[in-house]
């Protein structure tokens, strides 16, 4: 018979710490975001993104790029993940690289997009 070392259960110091390192580490991943000529609101599994018009406004989340293409009127050009996208205001999202994007506003100052992570595939 051989005699093994028994790990003691964490201790609530241990558990804690190991909860706040967890919480870090989805804070940095959110934080992750970045942009130039754009602002970015992001959740878990989504962002959306207030591209500034006039400007090259482009924006990293969820681990692709995002920018703003052209409007005109309200339909947009996005590409997103390497991929160019047609967009206007009401339309069903568009799937591409496994994310659903859509069009949620168009004025004279901004174009607003939201990018989800594709949930059904």
């Amino acid at each position: 018979m051989t005699n093994r070392r028994v790990s003691p259960s964490p201790t609530p110091v241990r558990r804690a710490a190991g909860l706040l390192a967890g919480l870090a580490l989805g804070a940095a991943l959110l934080a992750g975001c970045s942009s130039e000529g754009a602002s970015t609101d992001c959740a878990l599994d989504s962002c959306t993104v207030t591209f500034d018009r006039g400007v090259e406004a482009s924006a990293t989340i969820l681990g692709v790029e995002a920018k703003l293409v052209g409007a005109q009127g309200d339909q947009v050009t996005v590409e997103v993940a390497g991929e160019q996208l047609s967009l206007t205001v009401g339309q069903q999202a568009t799937e591409v690289g496994g994310f659903q994007v859509s069009l949620d506003s168009v004025t004279d100052q901004n174009v607003v997009i939201r990018v989800a992570h594709n949930l059904n595939g």
